[in-house]
C-alpha cells in the first residue's frame, strides 16, 4: 500500500478517535509515536495525517506540546460520506482555494456580458433552491461552474471539473448541514455567492478571489459542529 493510502487510514483513524473517545475541542491527541503503535504504522506516515489533519482545521499542532483537536467534523456528515473519503473530500479544499480564487479573480477580468448574465442567472437559480427544500447541490456546482467558464481559460474547467465527485460530496453536505442549523446559516451561504458574483460583476478581481477564498473557509467550517 502507498505511503499516501496509509497516511489516509491514520487520517481516518485518528478522526475515528476523536469521535469514540469522545475528545472535545481543545483535548490532547496521544503522541505521534503512541498512534504509531496504535495504527502499526511508522511516526513519518502518521506526522504526514496529522500535517494533513491540521490544514483541514480538525486539529491543531503546538510547539513542544502535541497535537490538539481543533474542530470536530459534523456528526451529520456520515449521511453524505464515508468516512474513508473525509481525507481526499476535505484534502480538495487545499486545491479549491488557489484554484477557484484565481478563476474568480480572472473571470472578474476576463467576463463577457454575456457570461455575466449567465453567472447572474446562476445565483438566480442558486437562491430559488436554497429557500426551497430542494437540495441545492447542482445550481451550486452550476454557479462555480460557470465563474470558473469565465475565466476564457479550459485548462481551469478541466482541473475544476477533475475535482466534482469531492466538490459534489461538499456542496450536499454543507447544504444539509445548514439547513439542520437556523436560518441565518443558509443566509450566509448565499451573501458569501452575492460577494462573489458582486465583485466579478464590478469587475474587481482582488475583491472576486477574496470573497471566493472567504466563501470556501466559510464552506469547510460549515461541515464542522
Amino acid at each position: 500500500m502507498s505511503e499516501g493510502r496509509l497516511a489516509d487510514r491514520a487520517y481516518t483513524g485518528i478522526v475515528e478517535m476523536i469521535n469514540a473517545d469522545g475528545l472535545a475541542v481543545g483535548d490532547r491527541l496521544p503522541s505521534e509515536a503512541r498512534l504509531s503503535e496504535i495504527f502499526g504504522m511508522s511516526r513519518t506516515i502518521v506526522r504526514e495525517a496529522l500535517v494533513r489533519l491540521a490544514a483541514d482545521s480538525i486539529t491543531e499542532a503546538r510547539r513542544g506540546a502535541g497535537s490538539f483537536v481543533k474542530n470536530r467534523p459534523s456528526d451529520k456528515l456520515s449521511a453524505y460520506m464515508p468516512l474513508s473519503e473525509l481525507p481526499s473530500t476535505l484534502g480538495s479544499y487545499e486545491v479549491r482555494f488557489v484554484l477557484e480564487a484565481e478563476a474568480a479573480r480572472l473571470a472578474a477580468a476576463r467576463r463577457s456580458a454575456e457570461e455575466m448574465a449567465s453567472i447572474e442567472e446562476g445565483l438566480m437559480a442558486l437562491r430559488a433552491a436554497l429557500l426551497s427544500n430542494a437540495p441545492a447541490h447542482v445550481e451550486d456546482m452550476e454557479l462555480h461552474r460557470r465563474i470558473v467558464l469565465a475565466t476564457a481559460n479550459p485548462a481551469f474547467l478541466h482541473a475544476f471539473e477533475a475535482l466534482q465527485p469531492d466538490v459534489d460530496r461538499i456542496m450536499r453536505a454543507g447544504v444539509g448541514i445548514s439547513r439542520s442549523r437556523p436560518p441565518e446559516a443558509i443566509g450566509e451561504m448565499m451573501r458569501e455567492h452575492e460577494m462573489i458574483v458582486e465583485a466579478i460583476r464590478v469587475q474587481d478581481g482582488d475583491g472576486a478571489a477574496l470573497a471566493m477564498r472567504w466563501h470556501l473557509s466559510q464552506g469547510r467550517k460549515r461541515l464542522m459542529p
